[in-house]
């Protein structure tokens, strides 16, 4: 028949892989367009509300549109950070995982996580309305109509942004070892079912918020606290990256006989430091931006911030200096790092000096937490479980001590504190134990022993990150090879 004739040339023209995605990619523009359709945007012009309103509300949108970028940014800041504290051989591994995890994350976020946190059909336990962001109706999510509440688009974007953080601190715990197919499934049961589960206990207004009960209005008379998340996403992410690194077990030739430790280099510390300056930028969007609105308190809220981080860096330099006779470069971003996860809980409240006390507090503490991880045998690349869980607590419990709780006439708030560190710990880790004991006791959770000897860029992604440069260079110079792993153990003598 001739009018085939053109599909038949078309046929001829192109594989048959490409002839099946134009039907898909058909389907796909027809759903696109139907959901589109169904979607309803905010009319500004039909609100009727007043004008300075609706400004003030598209402020707030702009406001928080940016601090989720900022936060989103922060996967970069992540990958280069685990990236520089690892060896060579596992780059492409770890920048594939850091990178894909926010892909997996807003996907589960967005089919459960955010209706289990912020689902207004529930209880004081989980949500249970808007599963796949199905409703267009804010208060579905627990969200006022605009302008006086964010939208639920920008709302999600910036509550993905917090769930992938999560998920994200676990990948550094479990570096160098495990199977990459092994860590996406647990990135996205966590992001679906647990941080949601526990966020909702506090800030979907569950039942840590309420725990010195309710006035005759309805009001909470006191409960836990946790404004930006040290115990939150924190905490949440350091108690799942304990028992990941402790199920998969350590890096071989970490711990020798005699309960000796033998320090493993990173490969690039200025990826490293880079990596730090990226997460401490992005933290202005982390911590102002769950001001949830463009007021006059998010600058102190940067400052605060801002305080804590250098209080933190100059710490943990001068603690590793007089503990091991040399300021450590890797401690000293690990100190930074700690005096921003110290200050998430209290930055919109603590005063100045009290949050460089928190920030000195958090950058000694990291440092000594390094040093208790390794002698207990949990293997942890760069130093996750001593940030983010161990200056996670510390800094909830901070809020407790300062201006909200002993200090500030309140000494209940510290046992308030105690409880949400407790239940919320004791949740994520029987969930984690449970997920992470499924996956090692079916596909299994930590690679072949060869496998990881020759890195997990060429066992799990067929590719090098640095493919020919070292040997090369090595050549070139007249040097001889370095070891596996690509850099001597001079190079650099900390231990994460």
């Amino acid at each position: 028949m001739p009018f085939l004739a053109p599909l038949r040339i078309i046929a001829r023209k192109f594989s048959s892989p490409w002839l099946v995605c134009i039907p898909l990619a058909a389907i796909v523009v027809l759903l696109c367009n139907t959901a589109v359709s169904a979607q309803h945007v905010i009319d500004v012009d039909a609100l009727e509300a007043e004008p300075a309103e609706v400004v003030k509300g598209i402020l707030d949108t702009v406001f928080i549109m940016i601090a989720a970028v900022l936060v989103i940014f922060m996967n970069a800041g992540f990958g280069m950070l685990e990236t520089g504290f690892c060896r060579q051989k596992n780059a492409v591994n770890i920048l594939s995982k850091n990178l894909i995890v926010f892909g997996i994350a807003t996907l589960a976020y967005w089919a459960f996580g955010f209706a289990f946190m912020y689902g207004a059909s529930g209880n004081g336990f989980i949500g249970l309305q808007g599963f796949f962001l199905i409703s267009d109706d804010p208060a579905t999510y627990g969200l006022d109509p605009f302008p006086a509440g964010l939208s639920i688009a920008v709302s999600f974007l910036f509550q993905v942004a917090f769930a992938a953080t999560a998920a994200t601190i676990v990948s550094g715990a479990v570096a160098e070892r495990i199977h990459f197919g092994a860590f996406l499934i647990f990135s996205f049961l966590l992001v679906a079912i647990s941080y949601p589960i526990t966020g909702h206990w506090l800030w979907a207004g569950g039942w840590l918020s309420t725990l010195g009960g309710l006035d005759a209005d309805g009001a909470s008379l006191g409960g836990f606290s946790d404004f930006a998340g040290s115990t939150i996403v924190h905490s949440v992410g350091g108690w799942a990256a304990l028992m990941g690194a402790a199920f998969v077990g350590p890096r071989l030739g970490k711990y020798q006989e005699g309960n000796t430790i033998n320090a493993i280099p990173g490969h690039n510390m200025g990826f490293a430091t880079l990596g730090c300056l990226i997460l401490w930028i992005g933290w202005f969007g982390f911590n102002p931006g769950s001001e949830l609105a463009a007021t006059p308190n998010i600058a102190y809220i940067a400052l605060t911030t801002n305080l804590s981080a250098a209080a933190g860096g100059v710490a943990a330099t001068a603690t590793s200096w007089l503990k091991d006779g040399k300021p450590d470069l890797s401690m000293i971003i690990n100190g930074i790092l700690a005096g921003l996860v110290g200050i998430t809980a209290g930055c919109a409240g603590v005063s100045y000096f009290s949050a460089v006390i928190i920030g000195l507090v958090s950058g000694v503490l990291v440092v000594f937490a390094v040093s208790f991880f390794d002698k207990i045998g949990i293997d942890d690349p760069v130093g996750a479980t001593s940030v983010h869980l161990a200056c996670g607590i510390w800094g909830t419990l901070a809020v407790g001590i300062f201006e909200e709780g002993i200090l500030g006439g309140n000494p209940v708030q510290l046992w308030y504190q105690i409880v949400g560190i407790l239940t919320i710990g004791g949740f994520t880790v029987a969930f984690s134990t449970i997920v992470w004991l499924a996956l090692k006791a079916t596909m299994g959770i930590r690679v072949h022993p060869e496998e990881e000897m020759r890195g997990l860029d060429i066992s799990e992604h067929g590719m090098e990150a640095y493919h020919g440069f070292v040997t090369e260079s090595d050549t070139f110079a007249g040097s001889p090879k370095m070891s596996v792993g690509g850099v001597s153990d001079a190079t650099r003598s900390s231990e994460v």
